[in-house]
């Protein structure tokens, strides 16, 4: 069983961003337009819910669009779900299972997941405009606290296009008590959801402006590459995701190396089908 009482939902606490900052990479006009359209959002309470704070790209994305959300002015917050090692255990196999690791939860895993679910869903405070859970660990917390948000978005940040069917089937009635759920690509959504009309297709997007965004030089990767014994004068194939089977599947085409001409050569570059969440390039000797 598991204690009651006290804080579980965990505030984040988060510097500030100016949309301004955009403005030499987005344009005026889209900076403008952005914030005509927040004018009739002015004040409205919004709550971002996620697993971690820190270490996945869930995280990364919340950093950089709760300060942007509040700087046209929204009133934003983002908290972390408590749970324990045996928890995240368990939906770690749950994010696996659902992107087809034929492996599935025991009873006793669905179990831990409901009660740290319910359990963060009554320490939910306040009523929100709209509440945005993000992935499958917390899922289950508007089932638990409906009443808290007058409208509630799932966003699912991975591939649920051919999953284990034993948790979806577990996960779609908690997935259509939503309002709304938005995904990377419409090949993603799962098939027990074609019918929702909440569905919304929202393409993944980066902060130019993060640490891991920024421009290096030629010299400056030279070096970074440099750093890890990575021979820079041969062509490279760089996967910007996890690299394990649930984060990409992978195809072998021929390419020429810094060409987007599907010419064979002796350089092979990987691609992925259809799994978008994962990145890759191929670099040619001149970088």
């Amino acid at each position: 069983m598991l204690g009651g009482g006290g804080t579980v939902l965990q505030e984040v606490a988060l510097g500030n961003k100016s949309l301004a900052d955009y403005t030499h990479l987005a344009g005026r006009g889209v900076v403008q337009e952005i914030r005509a359209l927040a004018e009739g959002l002015n004040g409205k309470r919004v709550l971002h819910v996620s697993a971690t704070a820190f270490g996945g790209g869930v995280s990364e994305i919340l950093y950089s669009l709760v300060p942007l959300m509040r700087d046209i002015g929204l009133d934003v917050s983002w908290q972390v779900i408590m749970g324990r090692e045996e928890f995240f255990n368990a939906t770690k196999l749950l994010h696996n299972s659902l992107q087809g690791d034929p492996k599935s939860l025991t009873s006793s895993d669905w179990e831990l997941f409901d009660q740290y679910n319910e359990m963060n869903a009554r320490s939910l405070d306040g009523e929100w405009d709209v509440i945005i859970i993000h992935d499958p660990q917390p899922v289950g917390i508007r089932h638990y606290a409906p009443d808290h948000g007058r409208h509630w978005v799932w966003r699912c940040h991975i591939d649920l296009s051919e999953p284990n069917p034993d948790p979806i089937e577990r996960l779609l009635p908690l997935i259509s008590e939503y309002d709304a759920t938005v995904w990377h690509m419409e090949q993603y959504v799962p098939d027990g959801l074609d019918g929702h009309g909440g569905v919304q297709i929202v393409p993944p997007a980066i902060d130019p402006l993060s640490p891991k965004n920024m421009a290096l030089s030629p010299d400056d990767a030279s070096y970074v590459c440099d750093q890890f014994g990575i021979d820079v004068d041969r062509p490279l194939i760089c996967q910007v995701s996890r690299f394990e089977p649930w984060s990409a599947r992978w195809r072998p085409t021929t390419r020429r190396a810094g060409s987007s001409s599907s010419a064979p050569t002796s350089t092979r570059a990987a691609t992925p089908t259809s799994r978008s969440s994962t990145t890759s390039t191929t670099l040619g000797q001149s970088r």
